[in-house]
């Protein structure tokens, strides 16, 4: 019954399982197979994550959306990733290429590290939309959530297109699945509430108004009625009307209602039983889920107590560089003193209207473009673009980029929160781009998305911890691209690293050693430049979402360190552009491959 269930959803696989896990013939080759495996992957990737296909392109899947905090869709990836492990296990990695074995162990990692997180007590899975943790039975939370995303796609300027009336039909066919979302996320919440795990009530209390947001009418003016205002003339007059009538009714007779049933058991029922704790240490095998979600986000063996300590190393590193800062400006006070100077200065919060905050970004922009052949010998296809986050999410979101789809015609989207332009600081907004847009985020994964010779599984975002130790890895690299010259741009460069420094000691502060989340917020008041809104928000980010936040830190000080050993062992050998190009053309990589992977470069080139 289980195989017949999986071939149901993927057909696609079975065929595929079994020729790799019967003994070939011995005119097919090893790599032949694992390229068929492959393939099957990233189908079984692509049908699990419909969003993702349609972000990269493949409009077979603009109908489809995933409930994965269904019981049939979480049992399906238990099944599928144990199929794919025991296929793995069948090919003779003597008679492989090296890429094709790197890329092996990749997926090999990925389907362990994933069922390990289905087979866990609290039920992890790594959700669909970031890559993220997610809890069965908390899935709403103020950020990076289902019932954040769709709206964003609702607004018709997301990745989902509204081109064609099929465009528009498949729209209303994931906003079905959407719905079952919505009912699957009360149901489990209930069960949570009946077990004790249920989300503190500082969270539930940012969900609640996400959620009324779209309780309300009128129909027309609803975020997810804006397609309709935008028709394409293409689409004929008879169209027009039966798809404005199709979802004008399934707004008002259906999506107001879920979110209006959704919002009254958040306030009245939820809200009641939110805990008072921060930390997932506090919930019924809370300890033995953070162990596995910090392997997961920082693909290493490390414990809360070693990334706690490293945390607070770095915190004092980055300090003592800020000091420097601080006394080349000639500034008399303390640190502490200083970073509140720096929150306030009038110069970096000089904007009006928050197109002049995109406008900087366009200016940083042309900086770095006309710098970046110094640092790298390949540019991405993918066209880019600054927004601003849209006003139904902008405040609680933080500054993110979304990937263009795989064949460039859909640029990249860097969004930045401005929803108080008045108290925007840009102090920091060099680093910020360096790090979201290029050569961080931008670079990185269309590069990888657009690279033929890696499987289609490694082109998506995947582990944090190369995409987001790359990003910030990025951020060091603003002197190198004419950037950097106003020493409070530097700080900021300083006040950002800080910024994921701090995390390492409150993430495990928070659920590794009990902090609440008001000894979390004050530790990161005294350390960094961000605004008390900011840290707050934060803060509750990493309640959220535990482990997630140690990734980026992790992964940087990695690629550092791999950085200056080629270096030191390659003298006058090495090109920082063939170090990048070696770092960013496998895909993202766990760390202690990536590690392997840049030590056997180096051995080969000395």
């Amino acid at each position: 019954m289980k195989r017949l269930m999986l071939i149901a959803v993927f057909p696609c696989l079975y065929s595929v399982l079994l020729s790799c896990t019967s003994k070939p013939k011995e005119s097919i080759a090893q790599d032949q197979r694992l390229d068929s495996l492959f393939r099957a992957y990233y189908e079984f990737k692509k049908a699990i994550n419909p969003l993702e296909a349609t972000k990269a392109g493949y409009n077979e899947y603009n109908g489809q959306l995933a409930n994965y905090i269904s019981a049939p869709y979480l049992n399906n990836l238990r099944e599928s990733y144990g199929q794919f492990l025991q296929a793995i296990s069948s090919i003779d990695t003597t008679q492989i290429s090296a890429e094709n074995l790197l890329s092996m162990k990749v997926m090999q990692w990925d389907c362990s590290i994933k069922l390990e997180g289905l087979n866990n007590p609290l039920v992890t899975v790594a959700s669909p939309l970031y890559d993220l943790p997610n809890f069965e039975l908390m899935p709403l939370i103020q950020m990076q959530s289902l019932h954040l995303y769709v709206p964003q796609l609702a607004s018709g300027s997301s990745v989902h297109p509204f081109k064609t009336t099929q465009d528009y039909e498949n729209w209303l066919k994931r906003l079905e699945v959407y719905l079952s979302f919505l009912d699957t996320a009360q149901q489990n919440m209930e069960e949570g509430m009946s077990r004790g795990i249920v989300l503190p009530k500082s969270l539930i209390v940012k969900v609640i108004p996400q959620v009324e947001a779209f309780a309300k009418g009128p129909v027309e003016e609803h975020l997810f009625f804006q397609p309709i205002k935008k028709l394409p003339e293409a689409i004929s007059t008879a169209d027009k009307k039966r798809l404005q009538d199709s979802y004008a009714a399934f707004i008002g007779n259906r999506l107001i209602p879920a979110h209006q049933k959704l919002s009254r058991f958040l306030k009245e029922r939820y809200l009641p039983a939110g805990r008072a704790t921060s930390g997932l240490g506090s919930l019924p095998d809370g300890p033995k889920t953070y162990d596995y979600l910090l392997r997961l986000s920082t693909t290493t063996r490390m414990n809360y107590e070693e990334i706690h300590q490293l945390g607070l190393n770095e915190v004092e590193r980055i300090k003592t560089e800020m000091l420097g800062v601080k006394e080349q400006l000639g500034f008399k006070g303390s640190l502490k003193e200083f970073i509140v100077w720096v929150r306030n200065h009038p110069k970096y919060r000089q904007y009006q209207k928050p197109e002049a905050v995109l406008d900087n970004f366009e200016a940083i922009r042309r900086k770095v473009e006309a710098n970046l052949s110094r640092v790298f010998s390949a540019q991405p296809k993918a066209g880019f673009e600054v927004r601003r986050t849209e006003a139904f999410r902008e405040a609680s979101a933080s500054a993110e980029y979304v990937p263009g789809s795989k064949d460039a015609t859909r640029a990249g989207i860097f969004y930045v929160p401005i929803p108080d332009v008045r108290r925007y600081n840009g102090f920091a907004d060099e680093s910020l781009f360096l790090h979201e847009a290029i050569p961080g985020h931008h670079y990185q994964l269309s590069l990888q998305q657009e690279n033929t010779g890696i499987p289609e599984f490694l082109h998506p975002e995947s582990m944090s911890v190369f995409v987001e130790g790359w990003a910030l890895y990025a951020e060091s690299l603003g002197k190198e691209l004419g950037l950097y010259e106003d020493p409070i741009q530097y700080f900021g460069m300083l006040n950002m690293e800080m910024h994921r420094a701090i995390r390492l000691v409150v993430d495990t502060g928070l659920h590794g050693k009990g902090w609440t989340r008001e000894e979390a917020i004050k530790f990161s008041m005294e350390n960094e430049a961000d605004s008390e809104e900011e840290i707050i928000s934060s803060i509750e980010r990493y309640m959220a979402t535990p482990g997630q936040a140690v990734s980026y830190k992790i992964g940087q000080l990695k690629i550092r360190e791999l950085r200056g050993k080629a270096e030191r062992q390659m003298g006058e050998k090495f090109s920082l552009p063939e170090f990048h190009r070696q770092l960013l053309n496998s895909g993202s990589l766990p760390l202690f491959l990536l590690e392997q992977k840049i030590e056997g470069w180096i051995l080969k080139q000395r």
